[in-house]
């Protein structure tokens, strides 16, 4: 059996038991299973509809197809927890920590944002997602947990009724003559507009803080913009130090991307909702 392995079963027995059914297909421990329903990657199928399977216990029909897409380096993935800033019931605000994603697979959901609000939230209630930070970026994201207020948030969001700020260090010092540019150069042939202001600068160190409100909300918007103006954010794998030749050392290579969501706004029931990180929990030069 192959560490990475998926199976397609058919119930064939009514009130079957999707534990037992996965044992007997695949060779792994009933334990091993429970743990894998409980991470997100296993699969219920009856007629067109289909969503994971959870409990161990459920009662399987003739003719529904349990799926499980199992690969252990996914399932032992671990992330630091997210930090509840403020829990309004219809929403939640969190501080989402370096790691931790806004979007399962098909291989498991544990180390979503959501599903962390799902099982950290007392009382416990469902999570949607209504916009998305990168994986590798830190800082606030809004949770929606029902389904009239994801409606309503992921509208906002859409129409561009919110405010986003966020800060980066980035690798060289800043040699504009202004202290503040906008970049509005096309992303995926779409428009993209950031707007990057001068917070702190670290000559010596060849490092500066800036901070950056968006417009537009392309994917690795900032990331683009900033490497595009020469001063692509520390960290950056993708788009950072091979592109623009800067040193490649091991300290670089260690730190995790500088790019962190410090301020959000966006309207709900008729209110504006204002949240800033603080001053500690800002980024930093030094």
């Amino acid at each position: 059996m192959d560490s990475t392995n998926q199976w397609h079963i058919e119930v064939t027995e009514q009130d079957a038991n999707p534990v037992a059914i996965l044992a007997d297909e695949s060779g792994l421990s009933h334990q091993t299973i429970k743990q894998a329903m409980q991470k997100g990657c296993v699969w219920h199928s009856r007629g067109k509809h289909t969503q994971r399977l959870r409990r161990s216990k459920k009662k399987l029909q003739r003719g529904d197809v349990v799926h499980c897409y199992y690969n252990p380096r996914v399932l032992a993935t671990e992330v630091e927890p997210a930090l509840l800033v403020d829990d309004q019931g219809d929403f939640s605000v969190w501080f989402k920590p370096y790691g931790m994603v806004c979007q399962g697979s098909k291989w498991g959901d544990h180390t979503t944002i959501n599903r962390f609000a799902e099982q950290y939230l007392q009382p416990q209630r469902p999570a949607f997602i209504v916009h998305r930070l990168d994986k590798a970026t830190t800082g606030l994201v809004v949770v929606a947990h029902t389904k009239a207020a994801a409606r309503q948030l992921s509208s906002a969001f859409e129409q561009r009724l919110t405010e986003k700020t966020y800060q980066a260090i980035v690798s060289r010092a800043w040699s504009f003559k202004q202290p503040q540019i906008s970049v509005t150069e096309p992303i995926d042939e779409k428009n993209a507009t950031s707007h990057v202001t001068l917070i702190a600068n670290d000559r010596v160190a060849n490092r500066a803080l800036v901070s950056v409100d968006i417009e537009t909300g392309r994917k690795h918007q900032i990331r683009k913009h900033l490497a595009s103006l020469g001063i692509p954010i520390v960290g950056d794998r993708l788009y950072g130090q091979q592109q623009f030749e800067i040193p490649d050392t091991a300290v670089q290579q260690r730190c995790d991307l500088q790019l962190r969501a410090v301020r959000l706004q966006f309207p709900f029931d008729g209110r504006n909702h204002h949240y800033q990180l603080t001053k500690q929990q800002c980024l930093h030069l030094s």
